[in-house]
């Protein structure tokens, strides 16, 4: 459920009129929906209880947006980050240093040492030269930090290749049957406190399948660690979960995933660690557009608007698909292509889909844009980086402003020997 509803024949953002924040604000723009942002935080939250010790991080790569994270904090989830960049966003939104999972593939040695001074609570090791420099940072500060290892259980998570995390050679993790010797070494290491595991294996996952093969082959292998004198308290099962893009798409629920790791994870013994992004704020926002022009095409007409590639980028990167329509339906449908302004022949939203009937200057929406959205924007061909509202209740503010073509010009340096 979101709070992205028609009332009247026009939509409407909890109580606010979407063509008011168009009035106040311009378009392209992102809104985002606080009430959805809780009420799935809580879903979330409570399809876990019952599970014994809980973590939740926040992904802060589906939305780095401080006023997102600050609801989510509120909600009392900490942040999942992989960079130093967003371990400064996390603290900033108010969640707790103990409370931050570092994780990715590439840490340098300077995110590694932000990490130890800000006190984070976990860092998920990728190999184990890794594991070594995060050692000798800790051991030269006299601290012990919590570690995991990450390992790669050869799992296919189903997903679109450029997101699929978990197969044997994707970059992330280590071989499973690698890890016992490899996280001996690492617990012998001074500065280092060895606590678990840490698996994902993908995002925007159809069904919870895949997740239960990988866990399976996480339980053996902290059955396999115990058994030869490891200490395991943490078990990191990282996150993924889909959601629908098509009313159709299949996705699911928090609850299936409660069900499935309650009983597979049965008798482990752990703290269990979740990493959701995307179920959080994937249909918790959305890109608020206008209609430039409906241009005559040799098949079906193109629906020109003025958000591009630039500002959302998924439908260029993956071929995503997010569902289009007008913010004042008029009953009737149309066949049409939808692009936008940037030179490419890439800026397309959809080819030859059937949409809501719209005309030059008419609002339209693409829904489920709250992840992996405006985090991913650019200012390719100059253009402004899109703006971000958030809608609580009858009430709306900007939480991230239309950076202009010049602010990022005045940025930029022409050297003296290319002065006039």
């Amino acid at each position: 459920m979101d709070h992205f509803q028609l009332r009247g024949g026009e939509l409407y953002a909890e109580d606010v009129p979407l063509r008011a924040i168009a009035d106040a604000v311009g378009t392209p723009v992102y809104v985002y929906s606080r009430a959805t942002l809780e009420r799935h935080a809580r879903v979330f939250r409570e399809a876990l209880e019952g599970l014994g010790r809980v973590h939740l991080a926040f992904a802060v790569k589906a939305n780095p947006n401080l006023a997102v994270l600050k609801v989510l904090a509120r909600q009392g989830y900490g942040a999942d980050i992989v960079s130093g960049g967003e371990m400064v966003r996390a603290l900033a939104a108010g969640m707790r240093a103990e409370d931050i999972v570092f994780s990715g593939v590439g840490k340098t040695p300077v995110e590694l040492a932000q990490g130890l001074d800000a006190g984070i609570g976990q860092f998920n090791l990728e190999h184990e030269e890794e594991g070594h420099v995060l050692s000798a940072l800790a051991a030269a500060r006299g601290q012990r930090v919590s570690a995991t290892l990450r390992v790669n259980p050869d799992v296919d998570a189903g997903t679109h290749e450029k997101i699929s995390t978990g197969k044997a050679d994707n970059k992330f993790g280590v071989p499973i049957d690698q890890a016992p010797a490899m996280y001996a070494r690492l617990a012998a290491l001074p500065g280092l406190r060895m606590r678990g595991v840490a698996c994902h294996i993908g995002s925007q996952l159809s069904n919870v399948d895949p997740l239960e093969a990988a866990y399976v082959k996480i339980g053996r292998l902290i059955t396999e660690l115990r058994s030869t004198g490891q200490a395991v308290d943490r078990a990191d099962l990282g996150g993924g979960l889909g959601v629908r893009y098509r009313p159709e798409d299949p996705a699911p629920w928090p609850t299936d995933l409660g069900a499935m790791v309650a009983r597979v994870t049965k008798g482990w013994d752990v703290e269990l660690m979740f990493e959701p992004g995307r179920v959080i704020a994937g249909n918790a926002g959305v890109l608020l557009t206008k209609v430039i022009w409906v241009k005559p095409g040799v098949t079906h007409p193109y629906v020109i608007v003025d958000a591009a590639m630039n500002d959302l980028a998924r439908p260029a990167l993956y071929g995503a698909y997010h569902h289009f329509e007008a913010v004042r339906p008029s009953g009737e449908r149309m066949k049409a292509h939808i692009a936008g302004p940037v030179c490419e022949t890439g800026d397309t939203f959809a080819m030859g889909r059937e949409i809501d009937a719209v005309k030059s200057g008419d609002l339209a929406i693409f829904r489920t844009a709250g992840a992996y959205g405006a985090t991913m924007a650019s200012t390719y061909n100059s253009r402004p980086l899109v703006p971000e509202v958030m809608v609580d209740g009858d009430r709306f503010a900007v939480v991230a402003d239309r950076i202009s073509a010049e602010t990022v010009m005045n940025a930029e340096r022409v050297p003296d020997w290319l002065q006039n």
